[in-house]
């Protein structure tokens, strides 16, 4: 009996043991085992990139965030335009683009294979936002109804046909209304005539003095580009002088690029934000008019003049014609700006901008003919 109570006892302890045993696995600390690896840190910037190109398929693709609530039925039709799918596969689209998807979808909701939409202002305010190129469309461009038998060959006609614009898209429907309503915005041809010809104040550069500052200097003006030209007034009248003009120009309501066609001259539709098509170190002018002035953001325009710089060849010419800005503005921002470019200065002139706006706000206008550097 002794023997059975000490073996009894001896399993009585192994049970024991074996709970107490069980017990100290169950409860020792979790920091024995390896601590999983640290997720890795996504930089700031990276994930604003990857929200910006989820961002832009969805755009894309019109894909909906997944909802269990919500019904899905396979017969919906796809809420983007079909042309436009097809085009981004076929095609880059400006990114600016998809930042602007309910003037995107507006503009690309058109019937293939038909006559497009009148909507050059919708394409203008795509444009101004940055969404240039614009995508491609398979449509038809509409024509005059009835087109004149011959176009003039003088770039001064006696007056500009009515019949070679589309005015339906337009306030005024004639180019009288025009030069009524907006004389100074160029489709008063017998105003037009006169302009960069004649010399009146300091602020002025006839084409003729500045063909014959280009002759003193050696240098050769046969291509130029006019930044902002309107109507290409510029451009025409450096056609008579032998000299290749590209105008680039915007229509605001107004028929500036059929204008500049109708001078037997090449309008770009570009804004003044574009990268200039134009490959480097190719052209011997480039003028910049009213259109540049103080009203451009800052880094808009230092990136616009060094475009400038990237097309104009060695000894090239940089003519900033009726700049205006504030005066204080002019000699602590914009003087310093130009000066970056270290181009010499044929003409700097000042003057004090004489109109309301100007008189309110101490502006001034400047006229400057740059060259640029024959060598870097």
């Amino acid at each position: 009996m002794g023997f059975t109570m000490g073996l009894n006892l001896l399993l009585l302890l192994a049970m024991v043991a074996t709970n107490i045993l069980s017990l100290y696995h169950l409860s020792a600390p979790t920091l024995q085992s390896p601590k999983p690896p640290a997720p890795l840190q996504v930089p700031d910037h990276l994930l604003h990139q990857l929200q910006t190109i989820r961002a832009t398929i969805n755009h894309l693709t019109r894909h909906q965030p997944s909802n269990p609530t919500t019904p899905t039925t396979s017969q919906s039709k796809p809420t983007i335009p079909s042309d436009l799918l097809l085009y981004s596969h076929v095609s880059p689209i400006a990114s600016s683009c998809h930042n602007h998807p309910d003037l995107l979808h507006k503009y690309m909701s058109y019937t293939p294979y038909s006559l497009c939409p009148l909507d050059s202002d919708l394409a203008e305010s795509l444009i101004l936002r940055g969404c240039h190129p614009l995508p491609r469309r398979r449509c038809f461009s509409r024509t005059p109804s009835k087109p004149p038998s011959s176009l003039p060959r003088n770039p001064f006609p006696s007056s500009f046909v009515d019949s070679n614009v589309i005015w339906a898209q337009y306030s005024c429907k004639s180019f009288s209304c025009l030069a009524k309503q907006s004389p100074n915005l160029g489709f008063d041809i017998n105003a037009e005539i006169s302009r960069f010809m004649t010399y009146k104040t300091e602020l002025d550069l006839p084409i003729p003095q500045l063909l014959q500052v280009a002759k003193s200097a050696n240098s050769l003006i046969r291509l130029g580009i006019d930044i902002g030209g309107g109507t290409g007034t510029f451009g025409a009248r450096m056609k008579q002088y032998n000299v290749t003009v590209i105008t680039t120009t915007m229509n605001f309501n107004a028929p500036n690029n059929e204008v500049v066609a109708i001078r037997g001259l090449v309008p770009l539709h570009v804004p003044l934000q574009q990268r200039l098509p134009v490959f480097d170190g190719v052209v011997d002018l480039v003028r910049c008019g009213r259109a540049v002035n103080r009203w451009i953001p800052l880094k808009m325009m230092e990136f616009l003049f060094y475009d400038v710089d990237r097309v104009l060849r060695g000894g090239g010419y940089f003519w900033l014609d009726h700049f205006f800005s504030k005066g204080v503005d002019l000699d602590k921002i914009y003087g310093p700006l130009i000066g970056k470019l270290g181009y010499k200065k044929v003409k700097w002139a000042v003057g004090n901008k004489t109109d309301s706006s100007g008189l309110k706000n101490g502006e001034v206008y400047l006229t400057a003919l740059l060259q640029k550097p024959v060598s870097r």
